[in-house]
C-alpha cells in the first residue's frame, strides 16, 4: 500500500508539472505520403507528418526562457530579441515587448531552436531541454540529429520543402512558397524588393506578425515559409545547418526552391527564426500523465 501510495503522489506531482505546459503550436497535415522528389533532388517523404503553421513567436519563445533560462547558461536569449529581461542570473525573468508577442522570434541559433523542441516534446515546465527530441547533453557546438521517434523536433529538409512547394493535386513544385508557379509580391510575402527592381513599394523592412499575409499560404495551409525570417531545418552539409525561405531582409530569389543555404549553428541574426515539425500525433499537454494516474487510482481501488 505504501509503494501504491507512492506512485499517486508521484504521478500527482508529475501532473501538476505538466499542467505548466501553456505553449500551444498550430500544426498542418502533411499528407500523400511517398510523394516524388522535385527535380532539384528535394521534397520526397514517404510518411505523413506535421509541421508548424507559423513560425515560433516571441510570446511562445519568452515562455521558454521563463522557464529554463533563469540563469540562462546556454545563452538562449539574445539581447537582439523582442523580449525584455529583467533580474540577475538565477532569477532572471522574460517579458515580450508590447505589440510584439505573435512576430517570429529572431536571434536564434540552432541549438537554441533544438533545446526549445526538446522542452516541447518532454511537456514544457520544468522538463529537460537537453535531452528528448535531441540528445544534446550541454553541447553548444557540433551537428546533431534528432533521435528515431523525436515527438516535436525541426523539420527534415524534405519536410520542410515539401510543405512549402508541393501541390498535391497536380503532384508538382511551385517555385515559391505561397502555390505561386512563376512570380511572387510585396503583397505576398515579406521580403525587400529592391536587389531585383530597384524599388521598394510596399517594403516593411522588419518583421510582421505571423500569418500577415494570410491570402497566400503553402499549398498544405502553412505561412510565412517565404519571407519573414529565414528558417532552421535539420539538413547539414557537415559543417552547418540548413536554412530555407528567405526573409524580410532578403530579395525575392531566396524564396524560391531552388535557393539552399547553411549556416553554422550558433549564428544568431534578426532574420534567422524557426518552425516546429512532428511525425507523431501531438498530445494534449498532460493527456498521457492523466492516464497513468487514472491507472494507478484505480489499482489503489482494487487492492493490486
Amino acid at each position: 500500500m505504501k509503494i501504491q501510495s507512492f506512485l499517486i503522489l508521484a504521478a500527482t506531482a508529475a501532473l501538476l508539472t505538466s499542467t505548466e505546459a501553456s505553449v500551444t503550436v498550430d500544426y498542418i497535415s502533411v499528407g500523400n505520403a511517398g510523394n516524388a522528389a522535385d527535380t532539384t533532388g528535394f521534397g520526397a517523404v514517404d510518411y505523413a507528418y506535421k509541421i508548424g503553421k507559423y513560425e515560433v513567436t516571441n510570446a511562445q519563445y519568452a515562455q521558454f526562457l521563463n522557464a529554463k533560462a533563469g540563469d540562462d547558461t546556454y545563452e538562449l536569449y539574445h539581447i537582439g530579441m523582442y523580449i525584455n529581461r529583467e533580474g540577475s542570473s538565477g532569477s532572471f525573468t522574460y517579458s515580450v515587448t508590447e505589440g510584439y508577442g505573435n512576430e517570429p522570434v529572431a536571434f536564434v541559433s540552432w541549438f537554441d531552436a533544438a533545446r526549445f523542441s526538446n522542452w516541447m516534446a518532454n511537456g514544457q515546465g520544468t522538463s529537460s531541454m537537453e535531452t528528448g527530441s535531441y540528445t544534446l547533453n550541454g553541447a553548444t557546438s557540433g551537428i546533431f540529429h534528432p533521435n528515431a521517434g523525436a515527438l516535436i523536433r525541426l523539420p527534415s529538409e524534405n519536410e520542410w520543402y515539401k510543405a512549402a512547394y508541393y501541390n498535391p493535386n497536380t503532384q508538382t513544385y511551385a517555385l515559391y512558397p505561397i502555390g505561386s508557379l512563376g512570380s511572387i509580391s510585396t503583397l505576398q510575402a515579406n521580403y525587400d524588393p529592391f536587389f531585383t527592381t530597384g524599388e521598394r513599394e510596399n517594403y516593411v523592412g522588419r518583421v510582421t506578425t505571423v500569418g500577415s499575409y494570410s491570402n497566400n499560404p503553402s499549398f498544405y495551409g502553412t505561412y510565412d515559409q517565404g519571407g519573414n525570417v529565414r528558417e532552421w531545418n535539420d539538413g547539414d552539409n557537415g559543417l552547418g545547418k540548413g536554412v530555407r525561405g528567405g526573409s524580410w531582409d532578403d530579395p525575392e530569389y531566396e524564396m524560391e526552391k531552388t535557393s539552399l543555404s547553411y549556416s553554422l549553428v550558433t549564428w544568431e541574426v534578426d532574420s534567422m527564426g524557426f518552425r516546429l515539425a512532428s511525425i507523431d500525433p501531438i498530445p494534449e499537454p498532460g493527456t498521457s500523465l492523466l492516464g497513468v494516474l487514472g491507472v494507478l487510482i484505480l489499482m489503489r481501488r482494487r487492492r493490486i
